[in-house]
């Protein structure tokens, strides 16, 4: 092989791997999906998985999950105290 073919060789791989990068490239953003709602379902399993495990882990998981629990409790009950103090506002109270 001579000089020039090599070079032809290696100019024809170099354009085909670039052809076949751009094309993929340029298929995969045509349909870009968001994500968020993956990772959140992620971040749900895991965080399930690592209570189950027991542990150092499974006990700073389910600590967690147990303070957002009881977060969401508080959070019920000052909307049913705001309520109770518009209706004893509205009673002359």
């Amino acid at each position: 092989m001579t000089l020039n073919q090599v070079w032809i060789r290696r100019a024809a791989l170099g354009a085909g791997f670039a052809l076949v990068f751009s094309s993929g490239y340029l298929l995969g953003t045509l349909d870009r999906q968001p994500a968020d709602a993956q990772v959140e379902q992620l971040g749900k399993d895991l965080l399930n998985k690592a209570t189950e495990s027991g542990g150092t882990l499974g006990t700073a998981a389910q600590l967690g999950s147990t303070i957002g629990e009881m977060q969401s409790n508080v959070n019920a009950l000052q909307e049913n105290l705001d309520a109770l103090n518009k209706i004893k506002a509205a009673l002359g109270g």
